[in-house]
């Protein structure tokens, strides 16, 4: 039976005006997006964000602004049955930046058996662009971060 799927994700643009993608390897296909992940039941959008990133990047942020919802159809890359409903909010740090730093692409190893590898790196402003990321919502985003930004 299809359902939907809520993700949130969160924008970091720095002051040297890099934004944050995550490089993910996820079952066999590598990803650049932006860090965040999955709505929990009964957690709201913000209180999503704010686990999210402590989670994956132990780094607290204050949400400063909604900048984009899916307004369109957009079925699961991974599993072609949940619908995918995206949220993006501009963020910044309340706490020190300390995650470990990709230097490139995909710069990281994936050990034997693993499913799922990931690290995040700073992409410069002149450099960032839909072609910077990989799905199609966060392609759509990219765009309205350019513009807005």
């Amino acid at each position: 039976m299809p359902q939907f799927t809520v993700r949130v994700y969160g924008i970091m643009i720095n002051e040297k005006k890099q934004v944050l993608v995550s490089d993910e390897y996820i079952r066999g296909g590598y990803y650049t997006k932006f860090p965040g992940g999955g709505l929990e039941f009964g957690e709201g959008t913000l209180e999503c964000m704010v686990r999210e990133w402590q989670e994956e990047l132990r780094q607290d942020v204050e949400v400063v602004e909604h900048i984009y919802t899916t307004d369109f159809f957009q079925i699961s890359a991974f599993d072609n049955t949940n619908q995918i409903i995206s949220i993006y909010y501009l963020v910044k740090p309340v706490s020190p930046f300390v995650a470990p730093l990709l230097e490139e692409p995909f710069g990281f190893d994936i050990p034997e058996g693993a499913d799922q590898v990931e690290g995040v790196r700073w992409v410069d402003w002149d450099e960032f662009s839909a072609q910077a990321v990989t799905l199609p919502i966060d392609k759509v985003l990219a765009d309205i971060v350019k513009s807005k930004y």
